[in-house]
């Protein structure tokens, strides 16, 4: 069965518009992902703020694994900060690991957080000891009390203690972007905030730490443990997963669509119908659910007669049964009693069992075969 041209378009819209859907779905998954990287060279990554630092005395080191991996390294001791920046962050995401990590002297720094959207202009410039610091979000946090950095609509910077540690949250995540490389006070501003919490300009000896695996990027290690579980795993992590299923959403609909089986179709070659066959096996049906074998017998009988005396070359005027037995039988050399039983049993007009009635066609069947030039045909 061959497609319409109707059922091609469909077929090819449908396939068009799920590829560019599921493109739409996983491209800005995989920006989203990368913002706030410092392998990232863009307007949103942070490579020149991590250039920066190491040139400022205060080198930063990526982190490329679980946070749990970090809570157990023994070379990290506190004070160590864990820099974040991701565009949605949520105050409540602290697990009971990363508490416990931070209670006992260590920061984490998250920029982005989800707060609420105010009347605040988008872009303000604000005062700090490093300098005019620019901020382009109209998003605040209502914690005054622990505030770094704020204006009248809210604060952008703030704290909150764990113990002997803290968490420090701004509401941009563009706070050190590579956007402002021009601007060395929100350089200096987000240095000041991982090496020191009292002067932004200190330069302490504390370890600080830029969490890449939160943007996708492993180490060897990692990759290894994390892609050893199932092939499956492996392939949703890969760019090969997006792909699959673009081919097997593609198969669905053409299934659909076609509404016919795998393989090539099946050409049906169309039934030569014989009307006289046809009439005689619905004749016979009928016939048969009547029990009217008498009338079979009666028909058939009158039939084989007649082709018996053409084989015979006595024409087709019907004969008396003794004659045309006697002259059956010089041709045969067969006894005529054979025949005469025969040609009776029409005139007897009964009814005779479907059993009685195919053993008699049995016994006009052995009467032609004793004639070797008897064809119906004729």
């Amino acid at each position: 069965m061959k497609l319409s041209k109707r059922r091609l378009w469909i077929l090819g819209a449908i396939a068009i518009g799920a590829i560019v859907i599921l493109t739409l779905l996983v491209a800005p998954t995989n920006n989203k992902l990368s913002s706030g990287s410092t392998y990232n060279r863009s307007p949103e990554g942070y490579g020149a703020w991590y250039a920066f630092m190491s040139d400022r005395g205060t080198p930063v080191k990526r982190w490329q694994k679980p946070f749990a991996d970090l809570a157990a390294n023994k070379n990290a001791k506190p004070p160590v900060t864990l820099l974040r920046v991701y565009s949605g962050l949520a105050i409540e995401t602290l697990s009971h690991v990363e508490q416990e990590w931070i209670k006992r002297g260590n920061t984490i720094v998250k920029l982005g957080m989800k707060e609420s959207v105010t009347a605040a202009p988008f872009s303000t410039e604000h005062d700090s000891k490093a300098g005019k610091v620019k901020i382009e979000t109209r998003r605040r946090g209502i914690d005054a009390e622990n505030s770094i950095l704020s204006d009248g609509f809210g604060t952008i910077v703030w704290e909150q203690s764990y113990g002997k540690g803290r968490v420090i949250y701004a509401t941009t995540p563009y706070l050190a972007a590579n956007a402002y490389q021009d601007l060395p006070g929100n350089y200096e501003f987000l240095g000041g905030i991982v090496t020191n919490k009292k002067d932004p300009l200190a330069k302490v000896s504390n370890q600080v730490f830029v969490d890449e695996y939160l943007h996708g990027y492993k180490d060897e290690e990692v990759i290894k443990r994390e892609t050893a579980e199932t092939l499956m795993g492996y392939l949703i992590k890969t760019p090969l997963f997006p792909a699959f299923v673009q081919v097997l959403i593609i198969l669905i609909v053409a299934i659909l669509v076609g509404t016919r089986r795998f393989g090539q179709p099946v050409i049906l070659s169309t039934p030569t119908v014989d009307n006289s066959e046809a009439y005689i096996q619905a004749l016979a049906g009928v016939l048969q659910k009547a029990n009217s074998s008498d009338f079979v017998q009666e028909v058939l009988g009158k039939e084989e007669q007649l082709q018996l005396q053409k084989a015979l070359l006595l024409g087709q005027i019907p004969l008396e049964d003794q004659f045309l037995a006697e002259a059956w039988a010089r041709e045969t050399g067969r006894n005529a009693a054979e025949l005469e039983e025969l040609l009776r049993s029409p005139q007897q007009k009964r009814r005779i069992s479907e059993t009685n009635l195919l053993s008699w066609l049995s016994k006009w069947e052995q009467i032609r075969s004793h004639i070797p030039s008897y064809n119906r045909d004729n």
